[in-house]
């Protein structure tokens, strides 16, 4: 398994949709930390956007997996960004 870091942008104008979507997204996230797949996420302080940290098989699952996120689906993301990451020191070092 490859860690991947993904950083979702989202709209200053959809924040309303995001809030209509916020608990099912949550509840999705949840899922896949029970799974083993989310291993952190939360949203930018400035709301601007999150930062999700993933484990999968390859970068096209994961892109497959994010396209089912229920603000993916809803339109409340405006733009993804998927880098693999390697952790060297911390709490995910060992998972690498």
């Amino acid at each position: 398994m490859s860690i991947f870091a993904v950083e979702y942008v989202y709209n200053p104008d959809h924040e309303d949709l995001r809030a209509q979507h916020r608990p099912v997204h949550r509840q999705w996230l949840e899922g896949l930390v029970a799974d083993g797949r989310v291993l952190a996420s939360g949203p930018f302080a400035d709301g601007t956007g999150a930062l999700l940290v993933f484990s999968s098989e390859t970068e096209a699952d994961l892109n497959q997996l994010v396209s089912q996120d229920p603000f993916a689906q809803a339109g409340a993301i405006s733009a993804v960004k998927t880098t693999a990451w390697t952790p060297v020191i911390g709490a995910f070092r060992h998972l690498v």
